[in-house]
């Protein structure tokens, strides 16, 4: 990997953050881009400004509100209840074309300041059924980028293959377990660190957190 720019894309979530320190290992410059879309919490947002603050890391706010109205979901309407899918359904939490349309302004911005390379979050393994989070997508999408722009982007998911288990252990490898468990945002309900334990986001992170300190502690015995 040769070590030039990266370009994040950042929630302020523990996905995301885990992300921006592995960009910040592996890149010789960093920037993060959040995109609002009017989502539930706007908290989501100041997470973000803080963290990217905290670590240094120039970061970018992009109005992306147009896709609240296209597709109103639980993240962006408070009267939509938060909850999985059911008989093959997707959760309310999905947003359709989220990442079709992150990634590609993400690149679109990656053009502007020089970053080919685009690092992101998205996870096939704890994915909750997201269509937009797999792999075949990922790589479709990288080549459509490339041919649309005429570029050499590389879109990188460093939790494509990892459960919530092996993130956690990828941020303790990363010296920034700590940091994701009390800074990020991972919950639907907009409760920093460990969240309300209730929403099915709450629930997989803490879950994996467990199943990992677990892991961790019978390395250790």
């Amino acid at each position: 990997m040769d070590k030039k720019k990266a370009l994040v894309v950042f929630s302020g979530g523990q996905d995301s953050t885990t992300c921006l320190f592995w960009a910040m290992k592996h890149f010789d410059e960093v920037e993060a881009v959040t995109f609002d879309y009017n989502q539930r919490h706007d908290e989501e947002i100041e997470v973000a400004k803080e963290i990217a603050e905290d670590l240094g890391v120039k970061h970018t706010i992009l109005d992306m509100s147009l896709l609240s109205q296209l597709a109103p979901n639980a993240l962006t309407r408070d009267d939509i209840e938060v909850k999985d899918g059911e008989n093959g359904d997707l959760p309310s939490t999905f947003v359709p074309g989220r990442n079709l349309l992150f990634l590609s302004f993400a690149s679109i911005m990656g053009k502007q300041i020089g970053a080919q390379h685009i690092v992101t979050g998205v996870c096939e393994t704890d994915f909750s059924g997201y269509p937009d989070c797999r792999d075949v997508f990922i790589k479709s999408l990288n080549v459509t980028l490339n041919l649309s722009m005429d570029d050499q982007f590389v879109v990188h998911t460093p939790l494509m293959w990892l459960d919530k288990a092996q993130t956690w252990g990828l941020a303790d490898d990363l010296d920034a377990l700590t940091y994701v468990k009390e800074r990020t945002l991972t919950c639907y309900h907009g409760v920093r660190g460990s969240g309300c334990g209730e929403c099915p986001s709450c629930k997989l992170r803490q879950n994996g957190l467990d199943t990992y300190m677990k892991q961790k502690e019978g390395a250790n015995a």
